[in-house]
C-alpha cells in the first residue's frame, strides 16, 4: 500500500471521507507561495485565510478535474454533526494546470475551527467531461461520496489533508 493512502487511511480520510482508492494524478497545495500540504501537516490559521494555489498533474490538458475542499470535522471532532463542511469547490479544471484554470463554483471559506484540531481535505475526481458537474445547494451536511455518485465522479484521483485549530493568544507568541 503506498504511503500516501496510509496516511489517508491514518488520518480517518479514507473511511469517514472516502473509499480506498488508488492516487493517479499528482496535485501539489500551497499556502502563502511557500508552504506545501502534506498529509496530517498543522497550519496556523493566519496561514490558511487566503486559497491556495493547486496544481493538477496528469498529461492530458484536455482532461477536466473536479477540486473539493472539505471540513469533516465541523463543527468540532467530538461532535461533527455538520459533516462534512464545504469550504471550496473548482470544476473544469484541464489537466496540467491549476485550479485557476477551472470555473469556482463555491468561493474559498478560510477555515476558522473554534474547536479541536479539525482536518481540511482536498479531494480531486477526474470529470467525464466539461460542464458535467452541479454544485451543491448547501455547504453545510455536504458528503463527498454522494456528491461523487450523483455526478457520474468515481473515486477521487488525489487527496491530501492538513491540520488546523483555532489560534489562541498563547500560540501566536
Amino acid at each position: 500500500m503506498s504511503r500516501v493512502i496510509e496516511t489517508l487511511r491514518v488520518g480517518r480520510v479514507i473511511g469517514e471521507v472516502v473509499d480506498v482508492f488508488n492516487p493517479t494524478v499528482k496535485m501539489t497545495v500551497t499556502y502563502d507561495s511557500n508552504k506545501q500540504v502534506s498529509n496530517g501537516h498543522e497550519f496556523m490559521p493566519a496561514v490558511i485565510a487566503s486559497r491556495p494555489r493547486v496544481e493538477i498533474g496528469g498529461d492530458d490538458m484536455r482532461a477536466a478535474y473536479t477540486l473539493i475542499m472539505t471540513d469533516p470535522d465541523a463543527p468540532s471532532p467530538s461532535d461533527p454533526y455538520l459533516r462534512e463542511h464545504l469550504h471550496w469547490m473548482v470544476v473544469d479544471i484541464p489537466g496540467t494546470t491549476d485550479a485557476s484554470f477551472g470555473k469556482e463554483v463555491v468561493g474559498y471559506e478560510t477555515p476558522k475551527p473554534v474547536m479541536g484540531i479539525h482536518r481540511y481535505v482536498f479531494i480531486l475526481f477526474k470529470q467525464g467531461g466539461r460542464q458535467t458537474v452541479r454544485p451543491p445547494a448547501s455547504r453545510d451536511h455536504f458528503t463527498t461520496r454522494t456528491f461523487s455518485e450523483e455526478n457520474g465522479l468515481g473515486l477521487p484521483v488525489a487527496a491530501v489533508f492538513f491540520n488546523a485549530q483555532r489560534e489562541t493568544a498563547a500560540r501566536r507568541k
